[in-house]
């Protein structure tokens, strides 16, 4: 849904598409759409759970992220109502965590949304303050989809385990990307979906910590899906490769979004937004100078745009209305190059100096 300003994606169909080797596990499975192969969904659960050291039983298989972020979050809320109805989460989070939270709140839901500072940060301090007696639920998004901006999750998760508060995460940016290690970095849940790290379309993942087996009994119980052995098959491939190619992928990528900001931060006015030190490998949202000569740029690359809001996300780090219109983001993919890179950079120099 086009609702957020001045998102960039440079040659955004190389940064979704499908692995080719993830094509060549799914056709394998093409004449199998009517029902599961029952083979290649404990296969792919293995596949998921050696990405983010979980076990099988902890996975459910869902129509992708924001089906996994609507049922934890409804189905968490509806489990542990009983304690209480208080759910902290933050103002940067993703549309379906917000949207889902909303719904929540017609429902009795109390809702307290935490500040972040101008890097994109939460205060660990400030999440200690907003507990009450009746919090049940901390709903805290990994990984910011516009910036980068990584959370401080092990505080996250302390803070959630020392008043036995439950933790959820939506980890569509995080997971693939970054080491996620559900247990050591203390998750009680978190969704994700395929296609972010090259895998099919329409397919998503709700992980459950298996303390709390009995809250993955109760979100099962009332959910069925109609996802095909393909794309089931497809996502466990995806996941495996991330895991196999991790430190190949994440050092070349890195060397792209490396080399794109060196080359451009002597522009005068120039702003990188979000944290430099706890940020995604692959992001870069800026501030530009001269945000016209910029946007003439979409023509001669392959980029995505959504002009249809402007940025909550940047608003929300205290940009100004100005500087959130003269703010773009780049991701970048394993599939792209440094030369187009630095065409990329050649455009953008060009046209500013």
């Amino acid at each position: 849904m086009n609702r957020i300003s001045n998102l960039i994606y440079f040659n955004n169909n190389r940064t979704t598409q499908i692995d080719e080797a993830v094509k060549e596990s799914m056709l394998l499975h093409h004449n199998n759409s009517g029902f599961v192969n029952e083979k290649a969904l404990e296969k792919s659960k293995l596949q998921l759970a050696e990405l983010l050291n979980a076990v099988p039983t902890e996975l459910l298989f869902t129509r992708g992220t924001t089906e996994s972020v609507s049922l934890a979050l409804k189905g968490s809320y509806q489990f542990f109502k009983h304690q209480g109805n208080h759910i902290i989460t933050h103002v940067t989070e993703h549309f379906a965590v917000l949207d889902c939270l909303k719904e929540l709140e017609l429902l009795g839901a109390e809702i307290t949304y935490l500040g972040v500072d101008r890097e994109g940060l939460i205060d660990p301090q400030e999440l200690r303050s907003a507990i009450k007696p009746t919090t049940v639920l901390v709903s805290i998004m990994a990984a910011n989809n516009e910036t980068g901006v990584i959370q401080p999750i092990e505080k996250i998760s302390e803070l959630c385990n020392e008043f036995d508060i439950f933790f959820f995460s939506d980890a569509s940016q995080f997971a693939g990307k970054v080491r996620c290690d559900v247990k050591d970095l203390g998750f009680g849940a978190l969704a994700f979906g395929a296609h972010k790290m090259h895998g099919p379309d329409g397919i998503g993942l709700l992980y459950i910590d298996d303390k709390q087996k009995e809250l993955m009994d109760f979100i099962r119980q009332n959910y069925s899906n109609d996802l095909t052995s393909a794309q089931i098959a497809g996502f466990g491939k995806a996941a495996e490769i991330s895991g196999q190619n991790y430190w190949e992928t994440s050092a070349h990528i890195s060397r792209l979004k490396n080399y794109f900001e060196h080359q451009i931060l002597d522009l005068e006015n120039l702003r990188i937004n979000g944290s430099t030190r706890h940020r995604l490998y692959n992001t870069s949202n800026i501030t530009f100078p001269n945000p016209e000569k910029i946007t003439s740029l979409l023509s001669k690359f392959e980029f995505a745009d959504n002009l249809k809001k402007p940025s909550y996300v940047l608003a929300a780090m205290g940009l100004r209305p100005e500087e959130i219109k003269n703010s773009f983001r780049f991701s970048f993919g394993k599939y792209n190059t440094l030369e187009e890179v630095k065409m990329l950079v050649e455009g953008i120099l060009g046209n500013i100096k």
